[in-house]
């Protein structure tokens, strides 16, 4: 019985920079509401793709899009008032 072995590297290597850096934590949860609201979008429009869409799924996926405009909207006006470095 022969026995198999990898000819070549690993395709990724581990390296020590893979986990996020607590910058890119924080721009995650500061953009948490939006991303919560475009999973409901999402989740709206794929309970359509094997049916007709109802009232209901119609009001359904028209408060999700609100929803994502307005996440969206307070996003771009905490980021108007966010002045890098602390300064006032």
């Amino acid at each position: 019985m022969k026995s198999i072995a990898a000819l070549q590297n690993l395709v990724t290597p581990w390296s020590d920079g893979l986990e996020p850096s607590d910058a890119e934590l924080d721009a995650i949860e500061w953009e948490m509401p939006l991303i919560l609201a475009e999973v409901d979008l999402l989740d709206a429009l794929i309970s359509l793709l094997d049916r007709p869409a109802s009232e209901f799924d119609a009001r359904r996926i028209r408060r999700a899009r609100n929803r994502v405009l307005a996440a969206r909207t307070s996003l771009t006006n905490q980021a108007a008032t966010f002045v890098p470095g602390g300064a006032a």
